[in-house]
Parts: structure tokens; C-alpha cells; sequence
């Protein structure tokens, strides 16, 4: 995006999901805006893939997700400061699934992305805390261990207590997270968690697991600082218990007795019940992960490090944080996180495969401008949706660079000691007795990747093409028909109806021409804005919004239509220069049109020319020069009989 006023995309955006009466609630992640819709039937889906500034999509988890990248925070701001939607935490409930796919039913969606939207709402705030204490803890370690600083100075320790306090006081952030969630009083549940933390409680512990007496009843004692579960739990178990004391405790009475009365209660169950519990579930999931890494390293690291992307695709890569967290809280280090790093990197070297493939001077400068934010903040939506999910071959050239460089780093039980993004800012959170395989592991998934990508290619023409002249001519863009498919030779020659290279129509990315379902025919990527004439004969339909013709040349059926899914520009940016009716010579101007503003307005811009009558006369023989390009010398030849078709 350009320019620093969003509020026409916020508008264009709030439009295009059904209107502001249509959103339930709102809140962000790092790269997309999480709506809660009411009615999903309502969401203008093709239009909104197109507006410029949305990268893409993703239904499901819950949520009707936007992806818009780096920007999302301002994209955010700007539709808040007009509309004033209300958080998951305000509407009534974060995890309910107002918008069905496929209509406005009321659903629940399944326990497993409940939970992970719970703990992604939790966690979000928190987060942006996390990565700086996290670097600045990691700075520390890399000035102490090359004694550039001593650790018995007080500027090392100030710097020491900044960025410990988000990890020894983590129970707290969460309890403040939580309650926001779970609709509760947050002062109460920032009490509750920090009597655990409380010096009269901590006191108590010489040891873990240590046992002490609470009315009679054992309570085991541990340690609560970083932890993750204990907190989420209690705040939980709060949220219902202060729901059950609305009813009951007279209003006179409820400033000083509802709180007293979750206090005497909450309290005691977390030290003897959900502290404990907690805190054994939280290690219970590190350990089967620490297993399973320790088992089989390579295996674990391959597996996290391919399909990372796939987990931020759907929006649930939030659900792992805690277990993250726990690890570093319990053992000082982490597992996972540089098996992820593989996938962050892979996505990065997918981008630079895709700059130097590229023809597009736009599409090279937007996979330039993705590369950046993976590379020095670990953001990488902008590549997966804007690249390889566009394109679909980065994808396979991504997951599998980092698949080897996740089984490579996990083969070697490589170690995070802080929790950050994984980027090149971000390398000293690595540092420690496997920085070096952690350096070579980020280099091979960028540098696989990147290759990959470039020897897989993107998949389309327009994209591919203009890597050179020599491997341009070496490739024919579509192979000469083999003679089965020649027809009889009084069919009627039909030249390209637009400048260009010629692609193959079962290669373009609208399923209804690939298909064939229109006819068969051929498809180009146009050099040109006009739309000319592929033989003498009458116009029968020009549609409304200029952006397809239908001929009868001879008997022969003509369609052109310009661009994918065009109609939605509503006739902006096409000139027709003929109407029904109309006879016209072969290469006389039919529709004049902008190949910029397409582009702009996020549209493919392959042109195709089908024979919409073909399947009464025989196949079209499609008849090409070596290069593919559709100059004077290339032509369909076809016969038919049978009326024009109204697509």
C-alpha cells in the first residue's frame, strides 16, 4: 500500500464484508483483521480477494479473516476510528462463529479452534512485550558472555530487571488478557494470580513440591513466575464463579463482597487445584513436544518447519505460543521456535525466487517489498498470499526448503533462549551452543527456497516470462497440436485477437475457460490494451460492462473475454468501440482497454478467445510459432455451425 490515509480501505473493507450492521466484532493480529460477521452470505468475497490493499482471505477458525500485511494496525485504526467495533472480548463471546461459510447459520466451530482462538485473543496484547524483553535479554547475554559488560553492575542490572519482568510477571499480563477474554473484573484476576506470586506465598516453598496444610486439606506448592496454563485457568474458573455472584450477592453489597468472597475462593483452589494442574498441563504439552524433537529430531523439525505456513494460513499458529513460553519459563530454552524460523526464512527465499521470475515491473516491486519484512521482522503473510499461494509453486519450493532446514535444525536440537520473531534482527535470541547450526539452518531454507522457486517457475506465462530471450525461444508456450486433433481444412482461420503470448487455456486461472466449459480455444497474456477483431464477421453481444465480445465469423462462435474475473470493475477501464450488429473486417478495433488499471485493481489480465461451438464440429487446432508469441502468423483454425452463446 501507499500514501498514510486508510480510510478509504476501511470503508471499501467494512463494505465489502456486508456493511458495519453485519460486523459482530473486530480485533487484529500481526497481519489481518479478524471480523465476526453476522450473516456470511452478505460478504462480497470475489470483490473483496480484489481491493487493492487486501493481500486475501481466510474463513474459517472461527473468523472471517483479511489479510492486509504489515499495514494491518493502520487499516485497523482507520476502520475503528469510524465504526467503533467492539473486541471479541466485548460482543459476548470471542469464540462463536457467527459466519458460517456458506450462509448466516449460528455455529460454534469445533473445541480444538475454539481453544486456539481463546489463547490467540490472550496472547495477542502480549505479545509485542514479549519480543522486546525477549531481544533485550538476548543483547545481555551476547554483552556479558564477550565481557562487554559486567553482571554484577547496576546498568546490567536495571537493563537485566527491563527485560525480565514480562517473563517473571507473564501470569500477570495473562490474567489481564484473560479476564478480557472471559468478561470478567481484571483487578480481581490480577489479584487472584498475584497472590501466587505473593512473598508471604512464595515463602512457603523451599522447594517444588513441596506440601503445607490448608484446613486440614495438602496443598502442593510451586513456582508460578512464567508460567502460561495456571493463570489462563483460574481467570477461567473466575469468569464463571463471578457470573454465579452477580445473581446471589445483593447490589448494596457487591463492592466489597463479591470481591471478598472470589478472593477466599479462588485463591485456595488455584494453590491446591488449578495452580498445580496447570502447571503440569503446561509441561505435560512441552515435554510431548521435547519428546518427540528428542526422538526424532529431524522428523519433528521437517514436519514444523514445512508446515508452519499451512498453521498461518487459517490463522491458529497462536495456539503454540504457550507452549513456547512454557519451555523457555521451565528449561530456559526453546525447540520450536527455530524449527519455525525455517519456515519464516523459506518464505523469504520464496519471495526472492519469485523477484528474479517475474516479469511485471509492479509484481517484481511488491516482491521486493515482501521480502523486507520477512527478512528483518519475521512477517510473512505478505509473501505467502501475495506469492505463494498466488502463484502455488512457491509454495511446494517453500515447504520443502523448510522442511530440510527444519529437519536439519531439529536434528540438531538447535535452541532459542527468548521468545521473539524469527529474522535477521532477531539472531541474537539464538545465540548460545547452536547459533552456529541456527545460522546455517536459516541460510539453507532461504537459499533452497529461493532456487527452487526459480527452476519450479510460478506457473503462469505472464509471470514467467522475460527471463531471457534464449530460454523464452527455447520453451514454446504451447506445443503444436498433434494431428489427431487437426480439423477439416475448410474451417474458418481466426487470428489472435489480442497482441501478446500465447498460453494455454487449460493453464489460466478461471476454472470455467480451463476447463473448457465455454469451448475450446486458446488463451494470451496481452502487451497491448485493444481488443481486435479475429476475423470478418458480425458482432452479436457486447456486454455491458465492456470487458467480453461475442462474434459469429462463418458460421464460427466467437467469445473473447478480457481479464479474469473483470465483470467486478463494472465496466471501468474498457472502451467497447462496437456494438451488437456491427460487421466488422479481421483486426479492426473491438474494445479498448486498460492493462494498468487491471493490474492495479488486482485482476489478471489473460485474455481469452474460445470457440463456443466447437463441440458440434470437432477440437480447435491451435497452430503456434516457437516462441508462443501471438503475432500475424498465429491462428486458430475451427469449424462450426450452430448459434452464438450468450456466456
Amino acid at each position: 500500500m501507499s500514501g498514510k490515509d486508510y480510510s478509504a480501505l476501511a470503508h471499501d473493507i467494512v463494505d465489502k464484508v456486508g456493511g458495519p450492521d453485519n460486523v459482530v466484532s473486530l480485533y487484529h493480529c500481526v497481519t489481518r483483521l479478524r471480523f465476526r460477521l453476522r450473516d456470511g452470505s452478505k460478504a462480497r468475497r470475489d470483490e473483496l480477494k480484489h481491493t487493492r490493499g487486501v493481500l486475501s482471505l481466510v474463513e474459517g477458525n472461527g473468523q472471517f479473516q483479511v489479510v492486509i500485511g504489515s499495514e494491518v494496525e493502520n487499516v485497523y485504526d482507520a476502520v475503528q476510528a469510524e465504526y467503533r467495533f467492539p473486541s471479541p472480548t466485548e460482543d459476548g463471546d470471542g469464540a462463536v462463529d457467527r459466519a458460517g461459510a456458506d450462509g448466516g447459520e449460528e455455529r460454534k466451530p469445533n473445541i480444538v479452534i475454539r481453544l486456539f482462538n481463546t489463547l490467540s485473543t490472550i496472547f495477542n496484547p502480549v505479545i509485542p512485550a514479549l519480543a522486546g524483553a525477549g531481544m533485550l535479554k538476548a543483547v545481555l547475554v551476547i554483552l556479558t558472555t564477550y565481557d562487554l559488560m559486567s553482571a554484577d553492575g547496576s546498568t546490567y542490572k536495571i537493563l537485566a530487571a527491563a527485560g525480565n519482568s514480562v517473563f517473571y510477571f507473564l501470569p500477570l499480563f495473562l490474567a489481564v488478557g484473560s479476564a478480557r477474554t472471559f468478561k470478567c473484573n481484571p483487578f480481581i484476576s490480577l489479584a487472584i494470580v498475584g497472590a501466587l506470586m505473593e512473598p508471604n506465598f512464595t515463602g512457603l516453598m523451599k522447594n517444588t513440591g513441596d506440601v503445607v496444610d490448608f484446613l486440614g486439606i495438602p496443598t502442593v506448592l510451586m513456582g508460578y513466575s512464567g508460567t502460561v496454563i495456571p493463570a489462563i485457568l483460574s481467570i477461567w474458573i473466575y469468569s464463571h464463579l463471578e457470573r454465579l455472584l452477580r445473581r446471589f450477592v445483593p447490589k448494596s453489597l457487591e463492592i466489597f463482597l463479591s470481591s471478598m468472597i472470589a478472593l477466599f475462593v479462588m485463591v485456595p483452589l488455584s494453590a491446591i487445584v488449578i495452580g498445580p494442574l496447570g502447571v503440569y498441563l503446561g509441561n505435560g504439552m512441552g515435554e510431548i513436544v521435547n519428546f518427540l524433537s528428542a526422538k526424532s529430531g529431524l522428523l519433528t523439525g521437517a514436519l514444523i518447519g514445512g508446515g508452519w505456513t499451512f498453521l498461518v494460513m487459517v490463522g491458529i499458529h497462536w495456539g503454540i505460543v504457550p507452549i513456547m513460553v512454557n519451555n523457555l519459563a521451565t528449561r530456559g530454552y526453546d525447540v520450536i521456535r527455530p524449527m519455525i524460523a525455517a519456515a519464516t526464512f523459506a518464505s523469504a527465499g520464496a519471495a526472492l525466487g519469485a523477484f528474479f521470475r517475474l516479469k511485471d515491473k509492479e509484481e517484481k516491486s511488491l516482491a521486493l517489498s515482501a521480502l523486507f519484512p520477512a527478512l528483518l521482522g519475521g512477517i510473512t503473510e505478505p509473501i505467502v498470499y501475495g506469492i505463494s499461494v498466488k502463484y502455488k509453486r512457491p509454495l511446494i519450493a517453500q515447504v520443502i526448503g523448510g522442511a530440510i532446514a527444519g529437519g536439519f535444525m531439529g536434528a540438531f536440537q538447535t535452541k532459542a533462549i527468548v521468545y521473539v520473531f524469527p529474522a535477521l534482527t532477531t539472531l541474537p535470541a539464538f545465540f548460545g551452543d547452536t547459533f552456529a547450526v541456527y545460522c546455517i539452518g536459516i541460510a539453507m531454507s532461504f537459499v533452497i527456497t529461493a532456487v527452487l522457486t526459480y527452476m519450479l517457475g510460478l506457473g503462469t506465462q505472464d509471470a514467467d516470462a522475460g527471463i531471457g530471450d534464449a530460454a523464452a525461444s527455447a520453451t514454446p508456450a504451447v506445443p503444436v497440436a498433434q494431428p489427431e486433433t487437426v480439423i477439416e481444412a475448410s474451417g474458418v482461420d481466426l487470428a489472435p485477437c489480442v497482441a501478446g503470448r500465447v498460453v494455454p487455456l487449460d493453464s489460466v486461472a478461471d476454472p470455467v475457460f480451463a476447463g473448457k466449459a465455454m469451448g475450446d480455444g486458446v488463451a494470451i497474456e496481452p502487451t497491448e490494451g485493444q481488443l481486435l477483431a479475429p476475423a470478418d464477421g458480425e458482432v452479436k453481444v457486447v456486454f455491458p460492462t465492456g470487458h467480453a465480445i461475442g462474434m459469429v465469423c462463418g458460421g464460427v462462435e466467437i467469445l473473447m473475454h478480457i481479464g479474469i474475473d473483470t465483470v467486478n470493475m463494472q465496466g471501468e477501464g474498457f472502451t467497447p468501440l462496437v456494438k451488437p450488429g456491427d460487421h466488422v473486417t479481421v483486426g479492426q478495433p473491438l474494445v479498448d482497454f486498460d492493462l494498468g488499471l487491471i493490474r492495479d485493481r488486482g485482476y489478471a489480465t489473460t485474455t481469452m478467445m474460445v470457440v463456443t461451438n466447437a463441440a458440434e464440429s470437432g477440437p480447435v487446432r491451435t497452430v503456434i510459432d516457437a516462441s508462443g508469441t501471438a503475432d500475424a502468423d498465429t491462428e486458430i483454425s475451427a469449424t462450426a455451425t450452430t448459434n452464438v452463446k450468450e456466456a
